[in-house]
């Protein structure tokens, strides 16, 4: 089944052309099944490409999936158009009365600064807090996994003496867990990040687990034990060339950036690298749709956030 955005929104022409289901609006509402109602709050600067990698993703399932772009009201993007904003997205006040099967929040480059001093951290706090009675299951990705985990659970974040920056080899510490069915015994996925969250915090923790870690990278994927919070820690829905145009743009404005690791072949960054992690990232997004969304959300989407419902209150193992 496919994902159902609007017709022009520039993500459409992208993925028709990769032979990926979109669905036009109005065929979707001839359908006599009701699809997943997905809110995606971009927090990242390229806000075009992150759209783009994260529907890729979402699109290939067996599942209908409505997908709606949110923004902070707070932080005003520099590097996408006020026109394209205005389209597409919408804002919490727009939407907080309303209830949706999942939410994904994207990571945001502001590692460095404290919570507290990101701009709109009220605003996204209000949103955590929201999204705890009107959706159903929550993916937190990079930053937006670090400051999950912070806001609900109060594990904090800790610089790191060096980016980590590249493709790195991980492992299932949970590999029972059905977000990861599927999955290589180890695995690559893509890291790019000033900051990390430590295991033994998430381990102490009695309302969480941890599911995969890097001896290079540390903490990759861990979730709440009731499965309504899920945080990744890297960037599993980054393209093959997204390190690389990192890496050169950092480059071109005269910052003394390393190699991704693991990355170019034979670390020449003249060589076109290529993906080592597409199946693993695939599979992240559709397990999650498929085992945390799909099968437990209410029929009723005006319940979905609820904590148990009739008749639908079982959740797979986690």
């Amino acid at each position: 089944m496919p994902i159902k955005i609007p017709d022009a929104l520039p993500a459409t022409e992208v993925l028709q052309g990769e032979n990926i289901f979109v669905m036009t609006e109005y065929r979707a509402m001839h359908q006599d099944i009701r699809p997943l109602h997905v809110l995606l709050l971009n927090l990242m600067p390229t806000k075009i490409a992150t759209e783009t990698q994260i529907m890729r993703k979402l699109s290939n399932t067996p599942l209908q999936v409505d997908l709606e772009l949110l923004q902070t009201a707070s932080h005003t993007a520099k590097n996408v158009s006020e026109q394209h904003l205005e389209t597409f997205y919408t804002t919490f006040d727009q939407i907080k009365d309303r209830h949706y099967d999942g939410m994904i929040i994207t990571g945001a480059p502001v590692e460095l600064l404290d919570f507290e001093d990101v701009d709109y951290w009220d605003e996204l706090c209000r949103i955590m807090d929201w999204a705890a009675a009107n959706v159903h299951s929550t993916l937190h990705i990079c930053w937006g996994a670090q400051a999950g985990i912070y806001h609900h659970y109060g594990v904090p974040k800790f610089e790191l003496p060096q980016k980590i920056f590249g493709v790195f080899e991980h492992e299932l510490v949970k590999p029972s867990s059905p977000l990861v069915r599927g999955f290589n015994d180890r695995f690559m996925a893509p890291h790019s990040r000033h900051t990390e969250v430590h295991a033994e915090d998430i381990e102490k923790h009695p309302d969480l687990e941890l599911i995969a870690v890097s001896d290079e990278a540390g903490v990759y994927i861990a979730k709440s034990t009731d499965s309504r919070n899920f945080f990744v820690f890297g960037h599993p829905e980054y393209d093959t060339d997204t390190l690389m145009a990192e890496y050169n743009r950092d480059i071109a404005k005269g910052m003394d950036m390393p190699l991704p690791r693991h990355y170019f072949p034979d670390d020449d960054p003249a060589r076109q690298p290529y993906s080592t992690w597409r199946a693993e990232a695939q599979l992240l997004y559709t397990n999650w749709l498929n085992y945390y969304v799909y099968q437990t959300t209410p029929y009723d989407i005006n319940r979905a956030g609820e904590e148990a419902t009739e008749g639908n209150d079982e959740r797979p193992e986690a």
